[in-house]
């Protein structure tokens, strides 16, 4: 029978990347302190890095809020006219 995999939170993750890149203890050490695998730390590490940056980017929270206001508009604007359409055509006959 195989293991279920662990479903780890983000917090946990940011909390085990951070402790591997400050570097008081090795990546085994850290794997036997939590009961994780090397690999899972080392990839933890790896994907805080490469995102750091979007950490300290000003519009990355407004810019997803405003994308997603601005297709939920545009669904809603599609409708009216197919509605609007709809009742042109109503109205005509």
């Amino acid at each position: 029978m195989s293991k279920k995999r662990t479903q780890y939170s983000s917090e946990f993750k940011a909390k085990i990347a951070l402790v591997a890149i400050r570097g008081y203890e090795t990546i085994p050490q850290l794997a036997a302190r939590y009961g994780i695998h090397p690999t899972q730390i080392n990839s933890c590490k790896r994907q805080l890095i490469e995102q750091a940056d979007e950490l300290f980017s000003r519009n990355t929270g407004a810019s997803k809020k405003n994308g997603q206001t601005t297709d939920d508009l545009h669904r809603v604007i599609g409708q009216l006219t197919v509605e609007r359409d709809f009742l042109v055509r109503k109205l005509d006959h």
